[in-house]
């Protein structure tokens, strides 16, 4: 069977006369778990914006599990299998938890009762049935997160992409997030972008460092660790590499 993986082919992109963020940039992610690393700047949110098809390269191609990105036979198809979570959830004036994250579903090509029904399920998952009828406005930060996420489940994403999802977010729902993270990776891929070093040989299987429009390492967890694997813990040695890796960047 063909390995699922989200493939960046050739990619070129910049924001209107500035510099290029990306050019002829190729990568491969495969895998439950990724974590893509890097400073602010780096083109994180840019790369997982193309890779969301809510931007389109200047040249290149991005493709997952050979649905390409900027096909229009394909791009239906592609936003179904690919989720993207940005960093900021932005709730629907007027509608419940439970509306939005059907109306999630509704605009990826579900019947608006087959959208209703899955929405109930989503909402078990990341456990917020509890606030299925209160407005969307009404929950907080990390709800709002988890029902971004409740809203990817509704119509069965292949790959989730999230953009800096712990931003912000108090120690408790950090907490409630990673676990959240942990359980989705043993059904479907997940790509977290992120500067923060925390947990990752509990949350992730590879890691990504891009800096400057570049891939820097990408590797399994241990490979990164192994990178400073002279200092005695996990999280030192994952503070270490990285920091080695982007140097003056961070």
């Amino acid at each position: 069977m063909r390995a699922m993986a989200l493939i960046f082919q050739g990619l070129s992109f910049r924001y209107g006369t500035k510099a290029d963020v990306f050019s002829d940039f190729t990568a491969r992610i495969e895998g439950s778990a990724t974590v893509l690393l890097g400073p602010n700047g780096a083109g994180k949110s840019t790369l997982m914006s193309l890779a969301a098809s809510h931007l389109t390269p200047a040249a290149g191609m991005v493709s997952w599990n050979g649905l390409a990105a900027s096909s229009k036979r394909e791009r239906a198809r592609y936003r179904k299998a690919v989720a993207w979570i940005p960093q900021q959830i932005t709730p629907i004036p007027g509608l419940t938890v439970r509306e939005q994250v059907a109306y999630a579903g509704w605009l990826k090509g579900l019947s608006r009762s087959s959208a209703w029904e899955e929405s109930a399920r989503a909402l078990a998952r990341v456990q917020l049935e509890k606030l299925a009828d209160r407005k969307s406005h009404q929950v907080s930060g990390g709800q709002l997160r988890r029902m971004g996420i409740a809203g990817a489940l509704t119509h069965r994403s292949e790959l989730i992409l999230m953009d800096e999802p712990t931003a912000g977010l108090d120690p408790t729902q950090r907490g409630v997030f990673r676990d959240l993270v942990a359980e989705l990776s043993r059904a479907v891929s997940v790509v977290v972008s992120t500067h923060q070093t925390e947990d990752l040989a509990d949350l992730y299987e590879d890691v990504m460092v891009l800096a400057g429009g570049q891939v820097r390492f990408q590797g399994t967890t241990q490979e990164f660790h192994a990178l400073a694997s002279h200092l005695s813990s996990p999280r030192e040695s994952a503070e270490a590499a990285y920091s080695a890796l982007v140097g003056r960047e961070v």
